[in-house]
């Protein structure tokens, strides 16, 4: 059975692997949470136990392609990795590609292990194999790095959203974190709220809105969504993290705009009613059959709600930690993020983030958080360091959990004969 935890919370090392394990550190990726990932990967380098694992860097550029990084990102916040990649030329600087996903149109997956070439230089080499065009025993694959399991740090669509997850799985290769399941519900907010509901938590009233539909007829659209929902309203790309292109408008002047802008991110659009008065609260899951949950955290945002610049550029947001609530109310917090981590079939980790109503003391899932930032300083971290788990023993533990889960699922039956 579930269970919550409090302040006394720890982990037990005897559980933990005692080979020194070669762990893939992916990061990067092409969302347009790519620099929050840099940052979240360098926490994860700087406080891997070198006496037992051996960490591969893995960068995935915004482009795509994958390289064996020179080094491993070094940044220890947000805020320097934006400032860093903002100075940097985009370009590709030293490394070798292993993996060259394909461009919009192109059907082919490289798999190589080469020296790195820069984009527009043309195809690659005639001796790179394409794979499905040379015999098996030919073509490289990841597993030629002999990783023992793969701890994915990214953020966002093209790492979070269940297509890494499907590739691992596809590769057979233990990586940490949720199933292609829970990480393709956690990242499509549509789905994840029709869940939530159907599990029976609650969640503001919302319409989704196509962007083909918007563009066909945007006055039918707002007359639908005014019609539905009551101003304030939220709007949000249905596929994406971070509070990119999320606004709050208070009126039909505004709303067209804020759906403009989603719709610059994602072809389906979340327009949600406002939690009127709202906390914003946080809750940490940890575990697989029998996950646990921290203790609950508060984000007081330095502007109106908590978006991006909020998140990652201003220094005025706070955290609390644990939150200022009552021990029922914390308790509902415990208990509602573990449904929800259960609803998606979670594994490993998640946030799962809420909104209190000061006044009622309603509670609404806002979101799961399947790869939430995973900085030292991260809420993730911090509920958990306030719960008795150091970020240290964090790692430890989700690399147990990836290999055990692996393991159990090698048990499993393929084939029905």
């Amino acid at each position: 059975m579930s269970r919550a935890v409090g302040r006394r919370t720890s982990l037990d090392s005897s559980d933990f692997p005692v080979k020194r394990l070669r762990v893939g550190i992916v990061y990067g990726g092409r969302s347009g949470e790519h620099e929050i990932s840099l940052a979240s990967a360098a926490a994860v380098f700087a406080n891997l136990d070198r006496r037992r694992y051996e960490p591969v860097a893995i960068r995935i550029e915004k482009d795509g392609r994958w390289v064996l990084a020179d080094r491993p990102p070094s940044a220890a916040s947000a805020v320097e990795v934006l400032d860093q990649m903002r100075a940097e030329p985009a370009r590709i600087r030293g490394g070798r590609d292993i993996v060259l996903p394909p461009q919009p149109g192109d059907t082919t997956l490289w798999l190589v292990d080469r020296p790195a070439h820069t984009a527009g230089e043309g195809a690659p080499p005639a001796e790179t194999r394409a794979l499905g065009r040379t015999p098996q025993a030919q073509v490289p694959s990841l597993t030629g790095l002999a990783l023992d399991v793969v701890f994915p740090v990214l953020h966002g669509p093209y790492g979070e959203d269940g297509t890494l997850q499907g590739l691992l799985e596809l590769a057979n290769v233990p990586y940490v974190g949720c199933g292609v399941l829970a990480s393709a519900v956690g990242m499509d907010k549509v789905v994840m709220k029709s869940v939530f509901r159907e599990r029976g938590l609650r969640v503001p009233d919302w319409v989704t809105v196509r962007s083909g539909s918007w563009r066909a007829d945007a006055a039918t659209v707002l007359d639908t969504i005014e019609r539905e929902l009551s101003y304030p309203l939220f709007v949000k790309p249905a596929n994406l993290g971070s509070s990119v292109g999320v606004s709050k408008v208070r009126n039909r002047a505004e709303l067209g705009p804020a759906i403009d802008l989603a719709a610059e991110f994602d072809r389906r659009i979340v327009v949600e009613c406002a939690v009127a008065d709202a906390r914003e609260i946080e809750c940490a899951i940890l575990g697989l059959d029998e996950p646990r949950a921290s203790v609950p955290g508060e984000i007081i945002p330095s502007r109106e709600f908590y978006d991006y610049g909020a998140k990652y550029v201003d220094t005025g947001s706070r955290t609390v930690i644990p939150a200022d609530l009552d021990a029922a109310q914390a308790a509902l917090v415990q208990t509602q993020a573990l449904a929800a981590f259960d609803a998606v079939d979670g594994a490993g980790l998640a946030r799962v983030d809420f909104l209190l109503n000061r006044t009622t003391g309603d509670l609404y899932v806002n979101e799961i958080n399947t790869m939430p930032g995973f900085t030292t300083i991260s809420m993730f971290a911090k509920m958990w360091a306030a719960s008795g788990v150091d970020y240290a023993s964090l790692i430890d533990a989700l690399i147990t959990f990836a290999i055990t889960r692996h393991r159990d699922k090698q048990r499993l039956r393929t084939s029905a004969f």
